[in-house]
């Protein structure tokens, strides 16, 4: 699968490689934007044993 992906970006191995960490950066962003603090709402939040 990351042959395929590889071979799918174009221009020379530095380009893809910044066109990969972009996508990374990009994902992580939604993330924690986006799906971390929706999780966080539909999850039980654990009572506190501690005053």
């Amino acid at each position: 699968m990351y042959a395929a992906l590889w071979r799918a970006l174009p221009g020379p191995a530095i380009i893809r490689i910044l066109i990969l960490l972009i996508g990374a950066a990009a994902i992580v962003y939604g993330l924690f934007y986006f799906v971390f603090p929706w999780v966080a709402e539909i999850l039980p939040q654990p009572d506190s044993t501690i005053e």
